[in-house]
């Protein structure tokens, strides 16, 4: 009966047993030590206060001898005053000495010291006194009775001090024999308890883990696929026979669930082929309908004969406008030219900025500064156009004075910077910031767009260069203009190569 409720009893409770009783044994035995040391240690500190008294004794009454001759031989207000001290000093120590009637020898000696020592404090006294009103045969007979009063006083310590010594050195043999018995005692308790945590330490291990590392174990073979592990078999009731129990069904119902997802896959996969097979009908079919649009070559071959016939009929203008938006289309069909340089970008925005001043009459103002060494690096296509694109169209497109796009090229550091600066109406710094973490939504259907928005550009060219921060742009308010500026590292020009 007793054994089954054992096997009902939860890992917890077990774990607390297992451990309590060790530990409370363990402090019960510590504290009975710490008492009876705390005992013995106080017992000999009393054993040796006697010797520290008498020694605190004899070199106060040393030191009252030592200030007694020097103001004698001085007769100085501060060898006066340091005697005082040293007499008022000596005194204290005497009036620690109780005035007893035991006949113990030790007692009597005690007496004896007391008593003379107030003899000799008078004596010195009278010495100080008769010296200080300038009797000198006084003075020399008195202080040479009080020599011979401290040299009584002084051996009858140093004796004193000695009986005592050999009587506390006995006191302390005896105490140090307790000690080492309550040291061997402490040792041996120790030992016994360290003996029943292993036997403790081992039952947990044969009632607790046991279970626990077939556990672990079967787990451990699931989580490698294989579902045909034994079931395990449950003796007890707590926590680790609640989750073996619970593992046993897992492994039932994942065989059970393998066995049906076996066969839902191979329906699944049926069916997935007859979707990949219709999927590509309808990509062959939006490919063709794609290409049936239009025809790239048709186009150019179009806009050609229109720029040679606007030739013919003496219409320059409108010949090198057809022949520009001619370029401007074939560069961005080219779809085989992901990674242009730098040269071609600018050419590019050449391009963009003629077609537009040609429809809106030269309204654009556009300069360059741009070093010719530095226009190899290697670049994502329409990168610049995009940009100097949503320069006009979010800054420049209605303000009422003259407007301005500024690019620049040039080196700084490790990198090789290309500005483009509008004079428009700017930008906020929440705008900034929405547009630099990708969080800006574009208008793609604005009139004029190709469809490329800002954050397509930063995106590509983070990709490209393989790091963040390529791109920055700086806007001092509104009506004060943005300028983009793009960082494009110089050792693309060697990787080009």
């Amino acid at each position: 009966m007793s054994r089954d409720i054992f096997k009902s009893i939860s890992i917890r409770k077990k774990m607390i047993i297992y451990f309590c009783l060790p530990t409370i044994l363990l402090l019960l035995v510590n504290m009975i030590l710490y008492t009876g040391t705390t005992r013995m240690l106080n017992s000999l500190d009393v054993i040796y206060e006697s010797n520290n008294s008498l020694n605190e004794l004899s070199i106060g009454l040393e030191a009252l001898q030592s200030a007694t001759e020097g103001y004698l031989n001085t007769k100085t207000s501060d060898a006066l005053e340091q005697y005082y001290i040293k007499e008022q000093e000596y005194m204290n120590l005497l009036s620690d000495i109780d005035d007893n009637n035991d006949d113990n020898e030790n007692r009597v000696m005690e007496r004896n010291i007391k008593r003379m020592s107030v003899n000799y404090l008078e004596l010195v006294n009278q010495a100080v006194e008769s010296k200080r009103g300038g009797n000198v045969e006084k003075y020399k007979s008195i202080y040479e009775e009080a020599t011979r009063t401290y040299g009584y006083i002084d051996a009858t310590i140093v004796r004193l001090n000695n009986q005592q010594f050999i009587n506390n050195s006995k006191s302390y043999g005896a105490m140090m024999s307790a000690l080492q018995t309550l040291e061997q005692l402490n040792i041996l308790t120790l030992v016994v308890i360290g003996f029943a945590n292993v036997l403790f330490v081992v039952l947990i291990a044969a009632t607790i883990t046991n279970p626990l590392v077939k556990l672990a174990t079967a787990a451990n073979s699931v989580s490698m696929g294989d579902f045909n592990v034994p079931l395990l078999s449950v003796k007890n009731n707590d926590e680790v026979g609640v989750v073996t129990k619970a593992f046993n069904k897992m492994v039932v119902s994942l065989r059970e669930y393998i066995a049906k997802l076996t066969e839902s896959m191979e329906v699944e996969r049926k069916l997935r082929e007859n979707e990949l097979i219709m999927e590509n009908h309808i990509k062959d079919a939006e490919l063709k309908y794609l290409q049936s649009q239009i025809n790239p070559h048709f186009l150019f071959n179009t806009l050609n004969a229109g720029a040679q016939l606007a030739m013919m009929e003496g219409a320059d203008r409108t010949s090198n406008y057809i022949q520009r938006v001619a370029d401007f289309f074939r560069y961005n069909i080219q779809k085989n030219k992901d990674v242009v340089t730098l040269k071609d970008e600018i050419q590019l925005v050449d391009i963009y900025i003629y077609i537009l001043n040609v429809r809106f009459a030269g309204e654009i103002q556009f300069k360059k500064e741009i070093d010719e060494s530095l226009l190899e690096v290697k670049i994502p296509s329409m990168i610049l156009q995009p940009i100097v694109e949503n320069s006009i169209n979010s800054g420049l497109r209605n303000i009422d004075w003259t407007k301005k796009i500024e690019l620049a090229v040039y080196e700084l550091g490790e990198y090789i910077c290309v500005s483009i600066k509008d004079n428009g109406i700017g930008m906020s710094q929440e705008t900034i910031d929405e547009v630099l973490n990708g969080s800006y939504k574009s208008d793609p259907k604005k009139s004029g767009s190709n469809g490329i928005g800002l954050n397509n550009c930063i995106e590509r060219l983070n990709i490209f260069y393989e790091r963040d921060e390529v791109l920055d742009i700086i806007s001092e308010g509104k009506n004060k203009g943005t300028e983009t500026i793009l960082y494009l590292p110089k050792d693309f020009i060697k990787k080009s190569e």
